[in-house]
């Protein structure tokens, strides 16, 4: 499965790319790189999200933005060879291409068609984390929760997917209590389905229809980042 940013390059740029790729697994929960670290690393996904989280007081934190293989993580979180705003954790299990964040610097150097790219993908993201802050602050639970299945929905490749109450209350920033009782309000209008350690999506038109608006803004903007259409409900 290939990577749809690179994908989308221009064959001079893949080229220059290609030779310096290696790919990697990641494992679900794995960081990838924490809030204050040093990015060394490029990271253009296969298969699997990893979500960007902002740290908040007392240990918590918050998702604000979900990448797959339409996108990069490495140089979105602040300046080439910076020190990271927030933390890349793997949120479902998967593979990356990766190359040194020297050599993606090298390679953008040297293309302007390569930084325009990167630039349309660094526009989508943020669009994406202004989204998703807006949605958390005024949307209720189950809007959110709709959304956020959703989104990995569009990313996972299935429409079952390995994650724990916890898991979700985490990302969403919330009580584990609280989403076992939104998601259990979901289960019973027959959306999802909810097993030890994974959620099944059933119905992809009713989830929409339960999310809040925002979700196809986010999805509006990231279509024009070539994002995968999701796997149909069945398959």
């Amino acid at each position: 499965m290939d990577n749809l940013w690179i994908a989308s390059l221009d064959p001079a740029d893949r080229r220059r790319l290609q030779p310096h790729l290696q790919e990697r697994v990641f494992t679900q929960g794995q960081i990838l790189y924490d809030a204050g670290e040093a990015v060394d690393a490029v990271w253009f996904p296969l298969t699997g999200v990893v979500s960007l989280m902002t740290l908040l007081p007392e240990d918590r934190m918050v998702e604000t933005a979900a990448i797959g293989r339409e996108g990069l993580v490495g140089v979105t979180c602040g300046p080439m060879n910076g020190r990271a705003s927030s933390r890349a954790i793997a949120q479902l299990e998967g593979s990356a291409a990766c190359c040194s964040a020297d050599v993606f610097a090298d390679a953008l150097s040297r293309s302007e068609s390569m930084r325009m790219a990167l630039a349309r993908f660094t526009e989508g993201l943020f669009a994406q984390v202004q989204q998703t802050a807006a949605c958390n602050a005024r949307h209720r639970l189950d809007e959110r929760l709709a959304r956020w299945l959703l989104t990995l929905h569009d990313r996972a490749g299935s429409n079952r997917f390995h994650l724990t109450q916890s898991d979700i209350a985490g990302m969403l920033g919330v009580r584990r209590a609280t989403v076992s009782e939104v998601g259990s309000d979901l289960e019973s209008r027959g959306l999802i389905k909810r097993g030890r350690g994974w959620v099944e999506v059933l119905d992809r038109d009713a989830l929409e229809q339960a999310s809040c608006g925002c979700y196809e803004l986010m999805r509006g903007v990231m279509k024009d980042l070539r994002l995968p259409r999701p796997v149909p409900v069945g398959h």
